[in-house]
């Protein structure tokens, strides 16, 4: 008996771990609010299951915790399957047709930028701190 509740707790607890950046599946107007409520920016993976990159950046850079942290502290993060319908309105309209693609918004809905394909953890937050650097001085001036 305490063989199986050890392998449930390890079980739970490695499940845990792979979810470290919280993304939304909410309407990306639901996301916005909910931006602005928490002060953050919006921040949009676009993606497909049938994408390897994709699945790389999920197993190998949103599965730590350092890029959890990071993603939580600035961003209210969602995903969506660019072949179900709001993934592919976003394509169609911010995207060049490749994937994964990912977003950043100021909660008025306007595109601060974007990153195009996958990236190890360091570059991805790297791409992201220059983003949200060009964004703070516009937010200064208002």
């Amino acid at each position: 008996m305490k063989k199986l509740i050890f392998v449930l707790m390890l079980a739970l607890g490695t499940g845990a771990a792979q979810a470290q950046v919280k993304f939304e599946t909410k309407s990306t107007d639901a996301v916005r609010e909910m931006a602005v409520k928490q002060g953050k920016l919006v921040f949009i993976d676009l993606y497909a299951d049938w994408c390897p990159p994709c699945r790389a950046m999920e197993r190998e850079v949103f599965s730590r915790k350092d890029v959890g942290e990071f993603m939580d502290q600035r961003f209210v993060a969602a995903k969506y399957d660019t072949d179900k319908t709001t993934g592919r309105e976003l394509m169609k309209k911010y995207g060049s047709g490749a994937i994964p693609l990912y977003l950043v918004f100021d909660t008025q809905g306007e595109l601060l930028g974007r990153i195009q394909g996958a990236a190890d953890a360091d570059t991805f937050m790297d791409n992201l701190r220059t983003i949200i650097a060009r964004q703070k001085p516009a937010a200064k001036s208002r």
